[in-house]
């Protein structure tokens, strides 16, 4: 029995409708603009060997504030990782921040994790939460120990530490102290009220001469120059603090000593750092990354989805993989052999006009 006009009207544009809406989703996955399957035909985000990252749940046992506006946090677990003086340690707070702090405890402690922070007024949050809310009892969720900044052998050692920076170089003085190596500290910070362990410091020190505090409410900031020039050739110079310290001590360092750099944030843009453009293959949309902002920056733009969290390329989370172009690599995460392929878009940027992103 044939189906009454208005009834076959309608199936014909029911199925109409669904034929062109078939032919619209096609040409959209071939597009894909923002749609979750890749436009590349061997797509290549998600297929790169990525490192396993493992987290441990750690409780706070101990919390403690050895200088003003600075808190200790000491971490208990079971069987964690071993580290080595310099090393820093993911810390994924309960808001979903991820900050990275050195480990100033005892490396030959196996449970147990110390770190120290300073809370920053005006901020991004990190050092707030880690005021606010860890407190004894709680628990924190941390990554394994990496280590950027690794005590190395030298017949002498130069330490230039400001105000926090002295949290990896604590441990190194530890170490250096018993093993009777020669070392040195210039130690500077706005006071001493401000300045933590320095009754540890002090007693590393038992015997005298090795350090030298430099609080700026007392005497003015530390002569990094002649700090340096009293070194001997050979001696390895480690400088942890704010940025125009470190550029100090980079400045004034004489020829042959080596100088490691420990760094709370990122280095921003050079002064010879120049515009280029990103594509975006899998959205299929350039994006202009000025001299003056990060890629990052200039991508959420147009993907306001994209992973990100530190913004100081420690963490890993805005890592994209490169498939044009060279990246600048500006990070403190990524191996060599990561960096062929993969970039930290928060921090690094081009070498060159163009660069091209499985994003």
């Amino acid at each position: 029995m044939p189906l009454p006009r208005p009834r076959l009207r309608t199936v014909v544009l029911v199925a109409g409708a669904a034929l062109l809406a078939r032919r619209a989703l096609h040409r959209r996955i071939q597009r894909s603009p923002l749609w979750p399957l890749p436009a590349l035909e061997e797509p290549v985000s998600g297929h790169a060997e990525r490192r396993v990252t493992t987290t441990w749940r750690l409780l706070v046992t101990e919390r403690s504030t050895p200088a003003e506006g600075v808190v200790r946090l000491r971490l208990k677990g079971s069987g964690l990782p071993a580290w080595q003086p310099g090393a820093h340690l993911d810390v994924l707070l309960p808001s979903g921040l991820v900050r990275q702090y050195s480990l100033c405890g005892d490396p030959a402690d196996p449970d147990t994790y110390t770190i120290a922070t300073r809370l920053v007024e005006g901020g991004r949050g990190g050092s707030r939460e880690v005021h606010e809310r860890l407190r004894e009892g709680e628990e924190v969720e941390v990554r394994e120990p990496r280590n950027r900044f690794p005590l190395t052998e030298a017949p002498a050692y130069l330490f230039v530490a400001g105000g926090i920076g002295i949290t990896p170089v604590l441990p190194m003085l530890r170490a250096l102290a018993a093993s009777g190596a020669d070392w040195r500290l210039l130690y500077g910070g706005r006071s001493r009220a401000s300045m933590p362990f320095l009754d540890e410091i002090g007693r590393l020190d038992a015997d005298g001469g090795r350090v030298t505090v430099v609080a700026e409410d007392e005497a003015g900031r530390p002569d990094i120059a002649a700090a340096l020039a009293d070194t001997a050739p050979g001696t390895a110079v480690y400088c942890c603090g704010p940025e125009p310290l470190m550029d100090a001590v980079a400045a004034a360092l004489p020829p042959g000593r080596s100088l490691h750099l420990e760094r709370f944030t990122a280095s921003g843009p050079s002064a010879d750092a120049t515009a280029f453009e990103v594509e975006l293959r899998r959205s299929g949309r350039t994006v202009q990354v000025p001299a003056d902002r990060s890629v990052l920056a200039a991508v959420r733009e147009e993907v306001p989805y994209v992973s990100y969290s530190c913004e100081q390329g420690f963490c890993g989370t805005c890592r994209q993989r490169v498939v044009e172009g060279e990246a600048d690599h500006r990070d403190e995460l990524l191996t060599e052999s990561e960096r062929a392929d993969t970039m930290l878009i928060c921090v690094s940027r081009c070498r060159g006009p163009r660069l091209v992103l499985d994003l």
